[in-house]
């Protein structure tokens, strides 16, 4: 959730992408909010080919269907509550998330991360790595549905063992 911000700040933009929970992350689609002046400088060097008719035709059919969204908002959060009751189950602990994957910290370092995460990808569970420190003692986990993540209830126990 982010901070109420003042969208007429002529230093403020915000930006919507409609990849993630609108499910069209092939259409580039997306917006962005903000001072008139602002977003004129933008349109300067946006991509001068612009949004497809059928993307701007499948942006406006995802914003009138708010009943879908909602939905799947609500899938990804039971996911990512899913996701988080596991690492703990397994003695890891999730980092806070509003996106629509959770990084787990494994602990120890990215040698025992990276341990965790060959073990999975091997036992057929694709997770990915951060990389990054200090994220790079974590494994990302993206909130897939939930037969996925039942798969990775039953894998985490045995890749943790793997690792060391």
């Amino acid at each position: 959730t982010l901070r109420p911000l003042d969208v007429l700040n002529p230093k403020v933009l915000r930006f919507r992408t409609f990849s993630k929970a609108y499910g069209l992350a092939g259409m580039r689609l997306g917006y962005a909010i903000g001072h008139a002046d602002l977003i004129k400088a933008f349109d300067k060097i946006r991509n001068h080919f612009g949004v497809t008719r059928i993307g701007q035709a499948a942006g406006i059919a995802a914003l009138a269907d708010q009943g879908h969204l909602g939905t799947v908002v609500d899938q990804v959060k039971a996911a990512r509550e899913a996701i988080s009751a596991i690492a703990r189950d397994n003695g890891l602990s999730p980092l806070p998330s509003a996106a629509n994957f959770v990084a787990i910290d494994c602990g120890r370092d990215g040698t025992h991360a990276k341990r965790v995460l060959d073990t999975l990808l091997a036992r057929g569970v694709f997770v990915r790595m951060p990389g990054v420190a200090p994220l790079s003692r974590c494994i990302r986990v993206t909130c897939g549905k939930p037969q996925d993540i039942e798969i990775f209830a039953n894998e985490l126990p045995a890749a943790l063992k793997a690792a060391g």
